[in-house]
């Protein structure tokens, strides 16, 4: 035999020898590739520095509840979550420059878009560009997913919308105007579109359900404005019977502590719709008593065992109080996490495709659910309510349910005039 057929026997006994060795290491032990353990990486653009940090802090810790029990139980076929943060500082550039990064350099299959409206909408042109699953967490402006020009396959909306707060708004402040004659409003809310909407929207509806109003007045401070001494100078002037708000966040703690300088809500009704929060709440330093709010996130409303615990379970955990981002968040995470398991894989299609139209089970819900409707993507069913403060826990005892048959009913209106349908 020649030495190149010796070579080449020596090759095939090599070869079998292997393969044997592989069928018994499979038989024997379980085989993990490296795919297998491969983390699903997940990229969150958020604020994580300056006024508007407790955004980026409040969204994660939101995430981190589902997360943590995703990976708790084995994840996808042993593949965990990891999140990664990276800090926007309230930019929209930035917010679209970092989602590219995520996405191209950090190797992040799905976005979470757990900025403001102001670099929601930078986020989405990114997901849209790149293909891949977003979940935007805390933007309110209803446009980003009632407008069809807008609307991507793969983008999400698992916050609150504005259409909807006006509407239950609407509906609950024209029943107060009506019982003590609040026929002139002013509204004062951030100069950029989550304000502008929602303060178009609230007059809207408030009008729909009392047409007497009047509104006599609009004021436009900044966003993370420090001092509101003009603001107030000109409502006090113009002298409303009632005002309307949707200043949030550390904004709407430094307009309240300075309104009550000038005694502002002795003087007229106020609804402002973001109060109902317990960073709000807490960190004012002489809550008023009786301004009207929505409930941003209330561990007593909706009024469910689900809820008390899922508040308590949250602050054993971070030593801190649930707020609206939070609930934005777990919900959000939750919707893509059940997708993830249903779809079995993190390919954007078949991820979107298990997520649109999905029913979850949330201690968030009118009835124990809430569903990522499919028509538009978007968040219903969660619960809204409306009621006055007091100085001390628990700040909104009273809370009256908007039924959302009327939020729909109106909806469908308001999308079908701004051609929208």
């Amino acid at each position: 035999m020649s030495k190149g057929s010796d070579t080449r026997r020596h090759r095939r006994d090599f070869i079998k020898t292997g393969a044997a060795l592989t069928a018994t290491a499979v038989a024997g032990f379980p085989f993990v590739s490296r795919a297998q353990n491969k983390p699903i990486k997940i990229g969150m653009p958020t604020i994580q520095s300056g006024r508007a940090a407790m955004v980026g802090s409040s969204s994660r810790n939101g995430c981190m509840m589902e997360i943590e029990k995703f990976n708790a139980a084995g994840g996808l076929n042993g593949r965990m979550i990891e999140l990664i943060a990276r800090d926007t500082k309230g930019k929209p550039e930035e917010a679209a420059r970092l989602s590219r990064e995520l996405v191209n350099s950090d190797g992040c299959e799905i976005l979470f878009d757990s900025e403001s409206s102001a670099g929601a909408f930078a986020i989405h042109e990114v997901a849209k560009d790149l293909g891949v699953v977003v979940m935007h967490m805390n933007t309110e402006t209803s446009s980003l997913t009632a407008d069809p020009k807008l609307r991507v396959p793969t983008a999400f909306r698992a916050s609150r919308q504005g259409i909807h707060d006006s509407i239950a708004a609407g509906s609950y402040a024209a029943k107060i105007a009506k019982d003590k004659g609040l026929k002139k409003w002013i509204s004062c809310s951030p100069d950029y579109a989550y304000g502008r909407d929602s303060t178009a929207l609230f007059l809207e509806y408030l009008k729909h359900f009392y047409p007497e109003v009047e509104v006599v007045g609009e004021v436009w401070p900044k966003l993370y404005q420090p001092d509101y001494t003009d603001a107030l100078t000109k409502i006090l002037q113009i002298k409303p019977q009632a005002m309307y708000s949707c200043l949030w966040g550390g904004d709407l703690t430094a307009f309240v502590d300075q309104s009550t300088i000038y005694n502002l809500f002795t003087q007229m009704e106020s609804f402002t719709i973001n109060v109902a929060d317990y960073t709000i709440l807490t960190a004012i330093k002489n809550l008023p008593k009786g301004l009207h709010s929505s409930n941003r996130y209330l561990s007593t409303f909706p009024k469910s065992e689900a809820n008390a615990k899922w508040a308590a379970d949250y602050r054993a955990k971070f030593n801190e109080y649930p707020i609206t981002w939070s609930w934005e968040n777990a919900t959000g995470t939750k919707f893509i996490l059940e997708g993830i398991k249903k779809a079995g894989t993190t390919e954007a299609k078949k991820l979107a495709d298990a997520i649109r139209g999905m029913k979850i089970e949330s201690p968030f819900g009118v009835d124990g659910t809430v569903t990522m409707r499919e028509e538009d993507q978007t968040l219903v069913n969660y619960a809204i309510g409306w009621g006055q403060t007091i100085p001390k826990d628990p700040f909104m005892p009273d809370v009256t349910a908007v039924d959302w048959k009327v939020i729909y009913e109106l909806e469908t209106a308001w999308k079908k005039k701004n051609n929208y349908t």
